[in-house]
């Protein structure tokens, strides 16, 4: 026995110590410890997919809901200028490549520590044999190194086309009405395809050099083993039985070296992904939106914008604005186009802080403001009318409960924004789904169903960003009626450029260059700017105050 554990070098301590302990290596012995030994290994591999698959979950959803709640603190001046296509991709399809990321680089870990195990036990069976073959494997590295420089060149390339692609994808369903009707699709969708074209040209790259590594690997591991052989037979004379062990351990070894340096270059072919990701959430927190901790319950007496003033870029959008609203006045911003009418609407939102002067409601900064719960104040009716492509009943209460206060209060807005007939008519009433943007409704419906939703929210202020100039002339008639219902209940600013639209308005602030040029009401206005005049009459309507008189309510 003496001798033949011998023949097993450095680990003839191995069954010395099962002699010991009253365990001789006879035949059954040594296959109870074989099963033994796979069994246990049986319950650790299920303990480690466990592990891996709760921990890796536990790592996607925190990137997900990380990044969803930075993105809503982002600051608005920042996403103006943001790619929608970099955004779409990013906590879309790159939260994937991410996931790829993690499992390959904890499998190369984790292989890495198998091939240091396997030649610590080669180390202790043949020391020079395996010091050879160490040498023979960090020389062949050099040559992988290249390989993992290209896969992870590609790897970034990807990610920028595929921002691209979803930029170009996220314009074709918006805009698809548009496409569709001026036989445009066909024209644009070939952008697309030469952006699936460019993504696939580099998947292929990513995959040849990923064949390339593994067709190098076999042929490399058996190259440096042959070649460790001939060194040691020529220049040490070994024992053959040291070297047949020392090499099932190198074998095994330089196996899941390749294997570790496989998914190394897995990693690499995601990591584009990663350095994206690590890039946009580092830029979130960095353009995050500044809030203050006084919280906003009500509008109780006024607002008012001292000396503020605007850039965009190195541009004035606007200049040492003053004016004060008080409580449930309504208000209407006239201009020309590039006049500062939206920023101003913006910075009264609390979308934008203003870079001089100050905003105050009820004499507190909108820098000190809890700018969340003063939105929250907030009802917003746009031109476009946006629309979820979801139930009537969920457009307009965002999606609440369906309990019967709510139902009520559901039907109390409808009849306000006087479209509760229409709905009830339809075939399935408040469940009838509305398609992609409310294409299902008309522009008129969806207009009276986005102050229904604004109505719903139970505001203090009701901002309309040229809430009726897309609708024809009738329809436009009986929405500004519903507005005008509303006067007196809601603190209103509105954008207009059809000027009977704001006869009734308290205050008008007409805008010329990003100045305020002329403030005070419809008749006032008649009186003071020639600006003002110059617009009536442009619009075909008369510039004499006493045909307006009886139209004031």
């Amino acid at each position: 026995m003496d001798n033949d554990n011998d023949d097993l070098g450095r680990l003839s301590f191995l069954p010395d110590f099962f002699e010991q302990i009253g365990f001789p290596l006879n035949l059954i012995n040594v296959l109870l410890i074989i099963l033994a030994f796979f069994i246990l290994k049986g319950v650790i591999t299920f303990i480690e997919s466990y592990l891996k698959v709760l921990y890796q979950q536990l790592f996607m959803r925190d990137i997900r809901i990380t990044n969803i709640k930075l993105l809503n603190t982002y600051s608005f001046k920042s996403f103006l200028k943001s790619d929608p296509g970099r955004i779409q991709n990013t906590l879309s399809a790159e939260v994937g490549r991410v996931n790829m990321a993690y499992k390959s680089y904890f499998r190369a870990i984790e292989y890495g520590v198998l091939v240091l195990v396997y030649v610590i036990l080669a180390f202790t069976a043949n020391a020079e044999f395996a010091l050879i073959v160490a040498i023979g494997g960090t020389i062949s590295n050099f040559l992988f190194k290249w390989l993992f420089k290209r896969t992870k060149f590609f790897s970034k390339k990807y990610t920028l086309i595929a921002h691209r692609f979803q930029g170009f994808l996220i314009q074709h369903v918006a805009i698809y009405k548009y496409l569709k009707a001026t036989g445009y699709n066909k024209s644009y969708g070939g952008k697309l395809i030469d952006q699936i074209d460019e993504l696939e040209e580099v998947q292929k790259k990513l995959g040849i050099v990923d064949s390339t590594l593994k067709a190098l690997r076999e042929p490399i591991t058996i190259m440096i083993v042959v070649i460790a052989i001939l060194i040691q037979v020529k220049y040490f004379n070994p024992d053959i039985g040291l070297i047949i062990l020392s090499l099932l351990f190198l074998y095994r070894a330089m196996t899941f070296l390749m294997s570790l340096q496989e998914h190394w270059n897995k990693f690499l072919a995601s990591s584009g992904a990663l350095d994206n990701l690590k890039d946009f959430t580092k830029q979130l927190r960095l353009k995050k939106e500044k809030n203050g901790d006084k919280r906003f319950d009500r509008l109780k007496k006024e607002m008012k914008l001292d000396n503020v003033t605007f850039h965009y870029d190195s541009h004035i959008i606007l200049k040492n604005i003053n004016f004060e609203i008080f409580k449930n006045e309504s208000v209407a911003i006239i201009g020309e186009s590039g006049s500062g009418k939206t920023t101003l609407i913006n910075i009264l939102a609390g979308l934008i802080i203003p870079e001089r002067g100050e905003l105050y409601i009820d004499g507190v900064s909108t820098r000190d403001l809890d700018l969340y719960s003063y939105r929250k104040r907030i009802g917003y009716i746009s031109q476009e009318a946006p629309m979820f492509n979801d139930s009537i009943y969920n457009n307009v209460t965002l999606w609440a409960t369906k309990s019967s206060d709510n139902l009520e209060k559901f039907n109390m807005v409808l009849k306000q924004a006087e479209i509760f007939d229409f709905v009830y008519t339809l075939e399935n009433k408040e469940n009838e789904f509305l398609g992609n943007n409310g294409i299902n409704i008309s522009g008129g419906q969806r207009q009276r169903l986005s102050i229904a939703r604004e109505l719903f929210k139970d505001v203090d202020f009701l901002f309309m960003d040229e809430a009726t100039s897309a609708l024809d002339g009738e329809t436009e008639r009986a929405i500004q009626s519903n507005i005008d219902q509303l006067k007196g209940k809601y603190t209103i600013f509105m954008i207009a450029h059809r000027l009977a639209t704001i006869i009734n308005a308290d205050k008008i602030i007409l805008l010329k260059d990003g100045e305020i040029e002329a403030i005070g009401s419809f008749l006032e206005l008649l009186d003071i700017s020639e600006s003002f005049r110059e617009m009536i009459s442009l619009q075909g309507m008369s510039i004499e105050k006493e045909n307006y008189i009886n139209k004031l309510k």
